[in-house]
């Protein structure tokens, strides 16, 4: 069977017609533990559960999978196996091999169905993982639970606050996505928290800006967007707020590496007559091209000789971090970095 989308999974369940094998992968980690669970749900309805349903962990060995799988089902039209999280990548050549042997005769009477609820599995290129997945949808059916767009999430977080009683306009769901990020665990619990802190009624701005919590990638992209309009004191509150909140000197100018490297691939993009968009053609922005519209604002004014010295910058402090002896002195290097910035950005808006 081929690769099946998350509709015709519940498809699936609603009418009861499963196949004997699924494997449910990809980045949206809410939406895979989501399905598990209604799966198992609808799976497990005998009198007899301990029989009939067997959870195993990554860390289970495949002969004590196939020992399950195997099973005959008591007083039970069928029985559901599930794998958590196996990482096929790590098994040995033998182990391999028992695992590629179970996934040809899995008996009718079962439904294995292997969940990465947590780890990451790169399908795409990883040979292992590739040979998994043309296994299972030769036998079976899988699931990409691909990252959401950000008009997705902004329904969703609509959505999410319509059934809870409350109103959220699409500004402000985009608002708490830039804030929050985008996963999608992340959001619903910022969501419930908006929601039950309002009540009922209208969520706004002023209750985003008290209640959403900004996370570190959020607040270092905020503190570039100070840097380029030439906003010493924003930055330097965000740069304050980073550091209570114990993020190293070192991870804070990564992320501010990653926010100049976007707005320089977006200048280079609009300098060369395409779209702000284009950079998503070869970069990591699979459902975050959010960043790229974000940099096309931040970089209005700027030069590319002027982001290219500022990427020189940001090499610069971090070669002086990684030869630091102290976090002290790592916070006196980024503030130095910050008003090198500042001034590189000032100069050029005033040319």
């Amino acid at each position: 069977m081929p690769e099946i989308n998350e509709s015709k999974l519940r498809e699936h369940i609603s009418k009861n017609t499963f196949s004997n094998l699924y494997f449910l992968f990809g980045e949206e980690k809410m939406l895979i533990k989501r399905d598990l669970l209604r799966l198992t749900k609808k799976l497990n309805t005998s009198d007899f559960p301990e029989f009939n349903y067997n959870a195993f962990p990554h860390t289970a060995g495949i002969d004590d999978i196939a020992d399950a799988v195997e099973a005959l089902p008591f007083f039970s039209e069928r029985k559901c196996v599930t794998v958590s999280d196996l990482n096929v990548e790590s098994l040995s050549s033998s182990e391999s091999t028992k695992l590629f042997e179970l996934l040809e005769h899995i008996p009718e009477t079962t439904v294995l169905i292997f969940a990465l609820p947590t780890l990451d599995a790169d399908v795409q290129k990883n040979t292992k993982w590739k040979n998994f997945l043309k296994a299972v949808n030769t036998v079976g059916c899988s699931v990409c639970y691909a990252r959401r767009s950000e008009a997705d999430l902004e329904k969703y977080l609509i959505r999410e606050a319509e059934k809870a009683g409350c109103m959220l306009s699409r500004q402000l769901a985009n608002k708490i996505i830039r804030y929050a990020g985008d996963d999608l665990n992340t959001l619903a619990n910022e969501i419930t928290k908006l929601c039950a802190f309002v009540g009922a009624g209208e969520i706004t701005g002023q209750h985003v800006e008290d209640i959403v919590t900004k996370n570190m990638e959020t607040t270092v992209f905020l503190l570039s967007s100070a840097l380029v309009r030439g906003d010493y004191t924003k930055a330097y509150t965000l740069l304050d707020l980073l550091i209570q909140q114990g993020e190293k000197p070192i991870s804070i100018l990564s992320v501010l590496n990653s926010a100049y490297i976007d707005m320089y691939r977006v200048r280079a993009a609009i300098d060369s007559g395409k779209t702000a968009l284009a950079p998503a053609e070869y970069g990591d922005y699979k459902g975050r091209d959010f960043r790229l519209k974000y940099a096309e604002r931040d970089m209005r004014n700027l030069s590319l000789e002027v982001l290219r010295e500022s990427l020189e910058l940001i090499l610069e402090c971090d070669l002086a971090l990684k030869l630091s002896t102290g976090d002290a002195m790592d916070r006196i290097a980024l503030e130095k970095l910050f008003s090198k910035l500042l001034f590189a950005a000032h100069r050029e808006s005033v040319s």
